[in-house]
């Protein structure tokens, strides 16, 4: 049973899930032999102040130019 976790920032419309999960879905399938009925695609949405990158928050990003 693949479990697939992905982490995105809440700019993600509905239709991007959708593509996502179907395309990782997909190629899970195609490359792994995988059975779709028991794929697991989580995608969780995580705040810009609560992500970190390049030692700044995302949230962040910008405010200082």
């Amino acid at each position: 049973m693949p479990y697939v976790n992905i982490k995105v920032t809440p700019k993600i419309t509905k239709e991007q899930k959708l593509l996502l999960v179907k395309d990782i879905t997909d190629s899970l399938q195609r490359h792994l032999g995988k059975d779709p009925k028991l794929t697991h695609i989580v995608i969780d949405e995580v705040e810009e102040s609560n992500w970190g990158f390049n030692g700044i928050l995302i949230s962040e990003r910008g405010k200082n130019k």
